[in-house]
């Protein structure tokens, strides 16, 4: 049977352009409870926008509180939280949530993130082995990074063009980490800049999220990042 959720918008994040990943935590009563990531029929449940968008067109945006339809639970791989929207039905934007207001949904992570260990060539603790992603219980945290910088550099350059890569670098619980953003806004203003790190001052937190396997891994990815 169909179903309804209202969410807080943690994620609207870059995929296979001009698709996105949406994710949040459920709101019920004022309270944070499971976390939900929307997906799609298309082959990795990318949304379009016309998958997720309110009804006056415009595309949702972090802290937005959203009322979505579903039509059934959908897990995939590490991805435990993904729930198949209902694509004939507009998201409902009800409010929008403050910073303060946020802070409950925060995840108190004792260790690392998942699990580490293991990096790809330019990231740091930033890949799971898919056989080990598809047993954990979960693919989203929402997280208050310590020492937090933006990194910007060129990468690639052997099978495909060099370009500017966003990355986060920051530690949580004595682990260092180098995290791709895929968080549009913070990308679009990064890449404006010279290649290096970058010192984040203000209060942040951040939407990790686990991405569907890719050549044997999961990655590690800077879905969200949340500012006051």
């Amino acid at each position: 049977m169909p179903y309804k959720k209202t969410i807080v918008c943690l994620a609207n994040s870059r995929k296979k352009y001009p698709n996105r990943c949406v994710a949040g935590k459920e709101l019920q009563r004022g309270k944070f409870g499971a976390w939900i990531r929307p997906v799609s029929d298309l082959a990795n449940g990318d949304l379009m926008l016309k998958h997720r968008r309110y009804e006056d067109g415009t595309d949702p945006k972090l802290l937005d509180v959203i009322t979505i339809s579903f039509q059934e639970a959908r897990p995939q791989g590490c991805q435990k939280e993904n729930h198949l929207i209902d694509s004939h039905t507009s998201w409902a934007l009800e409010r929008k949530i403050t910073w303060d207001e946020l802070a409950p949904a925060v995840d108190h992570v004792a260790g690392p993130l998942w699990v580490n260990g293991h990096s790809g060539s330019n990231g740091t603790n930033d890949r799971i082995p898919e056989d080990i992603a598809n047993n954990l219980p979960s693919s989203l945290l929402l997280i208050e990074p310590e020492h937090f910088k933006i990194s910007v550099a060129m990468e690639g350059g052997y099978e495909k063009p060099a370009y500017k890569k966003v990355r986060a670098h920051f530690r949580l619980n004595g682990h260092d980490y180098l995290l791709a953003v895929t968080d549009p806004p913070i990308e679009d203003k990064y890449r404006l800049k010279e290649e290096g790190e970058y010192k984040v001052t203000t209060p942040t937190r951040l939407c990790i999220s686990i991405g569907e396997a890719f050549n044997g891994f999961c990655y590690k990815l800077v879905a969200g990042m949340i500012t006051p």
